[in-house]
Formats: C-alpha cells, structure tokens, sequence
C-alpha cells in the first residue's frame, strides 16, 4: 500500500503534516477529512521521500541529494552513529513488546506512533504493510538496507525459523550496544588527539600568515643581513602567505583520493587498512578493535542459528578491515572444503596467535560461541589499555612538536634583533 506525505489544516487554523498509507491519493484524502483535516498538499513518499511515475507507472524517488545521499550510504562500511542509535533502541523496544506477548504488528505500529521524524514514520509504516501483506519481518525489514544490514537480516530471519524472534532481537540489541560503546571508546580517545593537532595547525596558520610577515617586514627594512633561521621563516612566511589556497586545495584534494579509495575498496583499500595496521600505537587499537568485533559478531550469529558459512560470510562485511575481512573470507573458504575454523586463522597470520588457540579450545569444547565472547570481552578491556597508551603517548610528542615549532619561530625573530643591538 503507497504512503502519502500530506500538508493539511485542521480545525483550529493550525497546519499539520504528517504520513498516512492509503490505496491512492483520493484514499488518503477521505480518511483525513474524516478526521477533519482539510488537505492542502499532498504527495506519494518513498522510505520518507518524494516519488514521481513514469509512463509506465513505475514509482521513482525525485531528489538528486537524497539519491546521491543514499548511494553514498550503500557504500558505507556502517551506519552513522545516529542511524546506530536508533536501530539500536528500536530492537530493544521491539524485543521487549514481543517478549511480552504484543502482536508484531501491534509492536511496530507502537514504533510508528513514537517516531521521532518523518523518515523514520514512513519506514515503519512500510515495515508493517509489508508485515500484513504476509511478508516476514526479514524481509520487510531487509528492504530498508540502510538501517538493518545482512546481518541484522539474516539473524532475524534464523530467529523466525527457530521461533525465537524476540530473544534474537534482545540478542541483537545488545550486540547493537556493544558496537556504540566501542565506537565510543575509539572516537573518545582520539578526540583529544585530533583537537591538539587540529589546534596547533590553526595556531601556526595564523603565527605565518599575519603575524609573521610583519616582524620580518620591519626586520628587513634594518638592511641587515639575516640569520639563516631568519631567512627559513621569512621564506616559510610568503609560502603561506600566498599560496595558502594551493596547500588547502593539495589537502582537500589528498582527502578526497583516499576517501574515494578506500570506498571503493580493491587493492586500494587493503593496503590503507595494511598500512593503519603496521602505525605505531594507532594500529594496536585498530587491530584489536576489528578483533573484537569479529569475535563479538561471529558468536552473535552463531549464537542466533545462522550457520558457520554463513555467519563468516556477514562477518567479513561488518569487521570494516579488509585485512581482517579477507582473512575472514579464507577461513570460510577452508571450512566449505572440510577444515575447521581454528587451523586457517591461525594460518592467516592477521589474527593474533592467542585467538586461534582459544578458538582451538572452543571448537574442542563445544562452546565456540562462549569462547569467542571471551576473546570479544578480553580485547575489549586491551582496547581501553590501548587507547589510554596511545592517547599518553601521542600528548608529549605533540606538545614538543609544537613546542619545537613555535621556539624557532621565535629565536628566527629574536636572532636579528640581537644582532641590530650589538651592532648599535
């Protein structure tokens, strides 16, 4: 059934916009005029967007930026932290209602009601259309693959197979809220890092740009001949006074190649994530980071009834490392011939040595799924060890180095100035 996104007055004068389903237009028009609402404008929407028909009838979404914005989304390696927050409190809630016996279609009308935005309300009512129209929740949920990815999917869809939905969406909330507090940890120890660096840039920016030029301005018109330090910066000075918007465009230019590469994905991206890898100190938090989230999302789909292949297969899309997720796709790759998990990932080399033991022990035991939670949560406290050592690390080198900075600035201006007095 189309959804209708509609401008109306109601009673009092006051104007209201909202989504309603309806068979057409005409539908959607006599179901708010009963409501007393008289509609003004009113138009077909699509995951909360403007549609328009073609000749043949087909719907299509209108919107260069929201086209662009969402191919933009499909090549994503994940979800906003905003999109996270909000499927991550949707399947909760959903859980929770299922859980205690609320019919799914009940539940997700509830979700409806309480959606915070148009696009969110549009997507719900699509969800539940598709629900009453016979369709599972997988799949209705799968046809919005910007907020519930494959694994999402593929888990809710074991969940009905094995009719535990509700414990599978609890399951998955938490898996959900475990990716928020580690995207929190990563992005909380960087923060300070990048506002140093960022600040420092800013500072010495402005030190060449403007103040700068006029010390070395007076300094020259002594006549004096000029220490060499003083020649470096004056030198320095011009270079950023006239040619700052060629090393903005050389920056902004650098950024968008490796942007554009790394989504892209190929060679390019494995030998940036290679590289991030092998980075002193930044690249022991993201290896044990993308450690972690294999081992937390392997056990979340084992755990759900999705087989080993396939959870593998998920796996490798969501640890958002290529060197990781190509290693992934090896040991799937091994186990479809006979192997076992524990031999081609020790044999991949990506993975420290002690994961592929206790993933040894687990799969000897018969509690993998346990032991991979184990090495999830272990990893999970060395990324905190990590970040802390990182962030005690970088603090005192970037504060010499602006350190070393700013000083020779400084004896650059004082050198002259000396010499003027000696020379007097």
């Amino acid at each position: 059934m189309p959804i209708f996104q509609y401008k109306a007055v109601g009673p009092s004068g006051a104007t209201k916009t909202g989504v309603i389903d309806a068979d057409t237009a005409r539908d959607a028009r006599q179901r708010l005029r009963k409501d007393q609402l008289l509609v003004s404008e009113i138009k077909e929407t699509r995951g909360g967007r403007k549609v328009t028909r073609s000749a043949t009838g087909e719907v299509q979404a209108a919107g260069a930026l929201q086209r662009f914005r969402d191919k933009r989304a499909k090549r994503s390696s994940g979800m906003s932290a905003k999109d996270l927050d909000l499927v991550s409190s949707v399947t909760r809630q959903l859980g929770t209602m299922l859980a205690s016996g609320i019919p799914l279609s009940e539940a997700v009308r509830a979700m409806i009601d309480q959606a915070g935005d148009r696009r969110t309300e549009t997507m719900f009512r699509e969800i539940r259309e598709s629900i009453n129209q016979g369709g599972s929740l997988a799949d209705a949920l799968g046809q919005h693959p910007r907020y519930f990815n494959d694994l999402f999917v593929n888990m809710i869809r074991a969940g009905e197979a094995t009719g535990n939905v509700d414990v599978v969406l609890t399951r998955l909330a938490d898996y959900l809220q475990y990716q928020r507090t580690l995207r929190r940890k990563v992005v909380g120890a960087l923060t300070y890092p990048v506002m140093m660096i960022c600040l420092g840039a800013v500072v010495v920016t402005i030190l060449m740009s403007f103040v700068v030029p006029k010390i070395t301005g007076m300094l020259m018109d002594t006549g004096q001949a000029l220490p060499w330090a003083t020649q470096v910066l004056v030198t320095v000075s011009d270079i950023f006074k006239n040619w700052w918007w060629a090393m903005a465009l050389t920056i902004a230019a650098i950024s968008f190649v490796i942007e554009r590469t790394y989504q892209a994905g190929g060679d390019g991206r494995l030998w940036i994530d290679r590289t991030m890898l092998k980075m002193p100190a930044v690249g022991d938090v993201i290896l044990k980071q993308s450690v972690s989230r294999f081992s937390r999302t392997f056990s979340t789909l084992l755990q759900s009834g999705v087989p080993a292949v396939q959870s593998l297969e998920i796996t490798g899309k969501v640890v958002q490392n290529r060197v990781i997720s190509d290693a992934t796709d090896h040991i799937r790759e091994r186990i479809m011939e006979g192997a076992d998990i524990s031999t081609p990932l020790k044999a991949t080399g990506a993975f420290p040595s002690i994961v592929g033991y206790m993933v040894s022990v687990g799969e000897q035991s018969g509690e993998l799924e346990q032991m991979l939670d184990r090495i999830s949560s272990a990893y999970d406290e060395e990324i905190e060890i990590a970040t802390e050592r990182m962030t005690a690390l970088l603090e005192p080198i970037m504060i010499i180095g602006l350190a070393i900075v700013v000083g020779f600035i400084v004896v650059a201006i004082v050198l002259p100035i000396l010499q003027v007095g000696q020379v007097q």
